[in-house]
């Protein structure tokens, strides 16, 4: 049996709050994405995950996303990343 996550929810979310503090709130996820595992391993070593315009390399032990294209681009600053049970 598979242990290693098949799929997994990916929030983007700002990372600060508006009045510039730092933010773990997931809530407010500017956008979000169902990612499924490829089979394929990304230049990180890690599960690659695709899916809705998102391409991650994703820890499934700690759920940590190592690595992480939006519509082909990195992640613009000012914005974090989440990985929720899809």
């Amino acid at each position: 049996m598979n242990s290693v996550p098949q799929r997994f929810e990916i929030l983007l979310v700002p990372e600060f709050s508006g009045d510039g503090t730092s933010t773990t709130d997931a809530r407010g996820a500017l956008r979000s994405a169902v990612v499924v595992a490829t089979g394929e391993t990304g230049a990180s070593g890690f599960p690659r995950f695709t899916g809705d315009g998102m391409e991650a390399d994703i820890d499934p032990e700690t759920r940590t996303v190592e690595a992480l294209l939006v519509d082909g681009s990195e992640l613009d600053y000012g914005l974090s990343v989440r990985v929720a049970e899809a």
